[in-house]
């Protein structure tokens, strides 16, 4: 029976199974959160990110959540430098262009900080004297570091970035470094998931 996993990555977690980089000193990765055999995720999480990843034993519905030709929507809460002004937040959803060419138009806006935010560790180094702001931002590509390289680009780097949502599934009543199962949507149809899937009781090792 295909599983499909949603896993709240923590910050430094490497979003694989294995660390075959660094013997000497191992960094944590995938395996030690989900004790799941046979599962792979179904797109990447930069180890320096926190957040939303899905996870799943077949490959046709990985190939359906990760490949952009999906267009499928990712949205994330992203903490930057200084205060967004509205021709910042005009140049997101439009477009920036990056070196690799101009983003396809994006949803952001300004939010307050998320209420069922956790703690990072470490914390963010922040700078008393420059204030930080929190938007949402959701894109429909998955260039390398886009949504760092897209805030830079309109002078507001990252300072925490987290992945709430992927197509409509969401982080929603999920602790950092727990997973779940998911019900598992029909395949061969639309990339979203139905409104009626059900969550399980979150587990953690």
């Amino acid at each position: 029976m295909t599983r499909l996993i949603r896993f709240n990555k923590p910050f430094d977690v490497l979003p694989q199974f294995t660390d075959r980089a660094s013997a000497d000193s191992p960094r944590a990765t995938l395996s030690d959160y989900v004790d799941v055999p046979r599962v792979y995720p179904a797109g990447r999480l930069d180890r320096d990110s926190e957040g939303l990843m899905l996870l799943t034993d077949n490959g046709k519905l990985q190939a359906q959540i990760s490949d952009p030709k999906h267009k499928m929507p990712k949205t994330y809460w992203v903490q930057v430098e200084g205060s967004p002004d509205r021709d910042a937040l005009k140049a997101l959803r439009e477009g920036v262009e990056l070196k690799d060419g101009l983003t396809r138009p994006a949803k952001a806006r300004v939010i307050e900080e998320p209420q069922e935010l956790w703690a990072r560790t470490p914390p963010i180094r922040i700078r008393k004297s420059i204030p930080d702001t929190w938007i949402e931002l959701t894109i429909r590509e998955g260039r390398n570091r886009q949504v760092r390289r897209m805030t830079a680009a309109v002078g507001h780097p990252t300072l925490r970035l987290i992945r709430y949502g992927i197509g409509a599934w969401t982080l929603d009543g999920l602790s950092s470094g727990a997973w779940d199962d998911l019900q598992v949507p029909m395949i061969d149809t639309a990339s979203r998931p139905s409104g009626k899937d059900r969550r399980k009781t979150p587990r953690r090792r």
